[in-house]
This record gives C-alpha cells, structure tokens and sequence, in this order.
C-alpha cells in the first residue's frame, strides 16, 4: 500500500529574478525562462510518462502556472492544495527585499540571525509553523491516497519540508538547504509501518535532466521568500 509522492518545483518566477518577496500578491508567476523550463517538463513527462492517480499543486500562481503544463503530460485535473504553498511572509508580501530588511529585519544582529520562531512579518509564518503546516500537507495527501501515484507541484521550501518530516526534524535542528532546482522531480515513496511509524524511501532527487542541454538556467538567482538562515546579501 505504499504511495508514489513526486513533488515538483515551479519553474523560474518573476519573483525569483526580481528582490521581491513573493506571497500571493507578489507572485505574478513564471518567467519567459520559467515557462520553457516548464515546457521542457511536459515534453519529458509524455516522452517518460509518470503513471499519476492525482495532481496536486499550491495555490501560488508560479506553482499553478507550472502545473498548467504538468496537467497535459498527465492528463489530470489540477487539484488545488494550500498546504503546499511556500512560507507565508504576511505583511511583507510584496514588498521587495531591501523594503522588507528596512522594516521588519533592522537591528538584527549579526544579520542574518537563524531564530526558527520568528515570523517572517506580522501575519507571516515563521519557519516552524511553515515545517508544522507544509508537513501536515503532505502526510495528509500520503495518507489520503494509499496504493496510488501523487504529483505535486510546490516549491523549494516545500521540499525541504518534505525532509524534515521524513527525518524527524524539528525545526530548532540544524537546516541542511537542499536546494532543489527549477522544475526538478523529487521522488519520494512512503510506505505505513506496522509499528505505527511511516516508512519514507527518497527514490529519486532534484531530477531535472529535461533541462540539460537546453542552455536554460536550472538554479533560480534567489528564493521568492527569503528562509531562515539566509545571507541576507544573497538574495539583494
């Protein structure tokens, strides 16, 4: 009864090319690049179709953009899941970086101070309500569909998040940043234990060979929300 679990990342967005911070109103999706990156996916998933019972995708228009192209290589429906978006950053949704820094990171010190529990802005999430919430989403999809493939696509952070759950970490732990790439394929299978405890297998990881040769970039310049423990120059 084990369930295929393959999360997606969103191709390249504007939000990940310009500094601003990108919730919901600071998404306005894909690049041209992203775009094609997410062509090149469709192309790969009909060339070596993914045998899918659902599809599942974040909310975020950069996520539900990609899943648009995912959607005709599957032929499935685009379930809509906001579990899966990235953190939530509240007030500083839309401001750019260096607006966000002024107002909400001044006097932060050293800069770039890793504190989990600290809200991303008023409203926001911090890193442990985002790993609390994102792994909720994806232990309930894994749990709703025993015996069946899953594809979702989401974001870095969701991926991430992905980890933690299958590990056990906390949030307070040390953060290992895997950094999937642009429209990159994790592939996890997860099976319920007779112990109580849920198996996790990492078949496959930041697959995006469909990008290879294509001349597009697969790393994105920033993340569209800045996560803890960043150098906040990284992303300036």
């Amino acid at each position: 009864m084990a369930t295929e679990l393959y999360l997606v990342r969103h191709g390249e967005a504007v939000a990940n090319v310009e500094p601003v911070i990108g919730g919901m109103r600071g998404d306005p999706g894909l690049t041209v690049r992203g775009r094609e990156q997410a062509r090149l996916l469709e192309r790969r998933l009909r060339d070596r179709p993914v045998r899918a019972d659902r599809l599942v995708a974040s909310p975020l228009p950069r996520a539900l953009q990609t899943a648009e192209y995912v959607a005709r290589a599957l032929g499935l429906p685009v379930q809509r899941d906001d579990g899966l978006e990235e953190l939530r950053p509240g007030e500083a949704d839309g401001l750019t970086v260096e607006q966000w820094r002024a107002r909400y990171r001044r006097g932060e010190q050293p800069p770039g101070t890793r504190d989990p529990y600290r809200e991303f802005s008023p409203g926001g999430e911090s890193w442990a309500t985002f790993l609390a919430r994102a792994g909720g989403a994806l232990s309930r999809l894994v749990a709703r569909h025993p015996d069946e493939t899953v594809v979702a696509v989401c974001h870095a952070g969701v991926v991430e998040a992905s980890f933690a759950l299958a590990f056990g970490l906390g949030p307070s732990g040390r953060r290992v940043d895997c950094a999937p790439r642009n429209t990159s394929l994790t592939h996890w299978r997860h099976r319920p234990s007779s112990a109580g405890e849920p198996e996790w297998t990492l078949v496959s990881f930041n697959d995006a060979d469909h990008l290879t040769g294509s001349g597009l970039p697969a790393a994105p310049p920033r993340d569209a929300v800045p996560l803890p423990g960043e150098d906040p120059a990284a992303d300036a």
